[in-house]
C-alpha cells in the first residue's frame, strides 16, 4: 500500500539552474514517474538511489538519511508494510517503497538499472554515516540483482543531483559549501563535475 506522500502528485517547479521543471525531493521522500519528469535533490551524508527501466522509460529516486532504524530509537521499526510516516527516511524502506511504486507504474524489475549518489562525509569529527549509507545501498541493490551503472559516492562534499528517469541520465554538481551557505552566498563556490553517468 502506498502512503499519501507517494500516491499524491508531487509539486513540480522550475529549477533555475537547469532551466527545466523538476520535482524536488527532501530527505525521507521518494518519487517515481512514467512521464519523464526530472527529479532533483541535494545530498550530504544521505544517499539517493535512482532506478530506471530503459525499456519503458519509467524511473524514480529516493533520498534516505540512515540505512536502517537502530535499536533503542523512538520511531517505530518499519514492519515491511511501510505504514509508518517516517519509514522512508531509512534505506531499507526507501528502496522497497521505490521498487513497489515503479512496478505499479509498469516497470519490469529484471530490466531495472541503478545509479547511486551522495554518502559524503560533510561534517568533520562526526561518524561517517555517509559511508554506511553508501555501503547499505550498494549491498541492497546487489541483493535485488539490480546493476549499478554509475555512482558518485563518498568524498567530503555535498552534491546536487538531477535525474532524468526516461533516459536514465543523471547530472551531479559537487558543492564546495554546505547548501545553506551556498544559498546565502548565491555566488561562486560550485564546481560541475561533468559526470552524467550515462550507460
Amino acid at each position: 500500500m502506498l502512503n499519501k506522500q507517494s500516491a499524491a502528485k508531487k509539486e513540480r517547479s522550475l529549477d533555475r539552474e537547469i532551466t527545466e521543471v523538476s520535482v524536488k525531493l527532501l530527505p525521507g521522500e521518494f518519487f517515481a514517474t512514467a512521464d519523464g519528469t526530472a527529479i532533483a535533490t541535494v545530498l550530504g551524508s544521505c544517499v539517493a538511489v535512482c532506478l530506471f527501466d530503459p525499456g519503458s522509460g519509467i524511473g524514480g529516486m529516493n533520498h534516505f538519511m540512515l540505512p536502517e532504524l537502530q535499536q533503542g530509537m523512538k520511531a517505530g521499526k518499519c514492519t515491511g508494510d511501510c505504514s509508518t510516516s517516517n519509514c522512508t527516511r531509512y534505506g531499507s524502506c526507501a528502496i522497497r517503497r521505490l521498487l513497489q511504486q515503479l512496478e505499479e507504474l509498469g516497470a519490469v524489475r529484471v530490466r531495472l538499472k541503478a545509479k547511486l549518489f551522495g554518502g559524503g562525509r560533510v561534517m568533520a569529527g562526526m561518524s561517517d554515516i555517509g559511508e554506511k549509507n553508501a555501503v547499505f545501498a550498494t549491498e541492497q541493490l546487489a541483493r535485488q540483482r539490480i546493476p549499478v551503472t554509475a555512482s558518485d559516492l563518498g568524498g567530503c562534499w555535498p552534491r546536487k543531483v538531477v535525474f532524468y528517469p526516461a533516459e536514465g541520465r543523471a547530472l551531479v554538481k559537487r558543492l564546495l559549501k554546505l547548501p545553506v551557505e551556498e544559498m546565502r552566498a548565491s555566488a561562486p563556490g560550485v564546481l560541475w563535475t561533468g559526470k552524467e553517468g550515462k550507460k
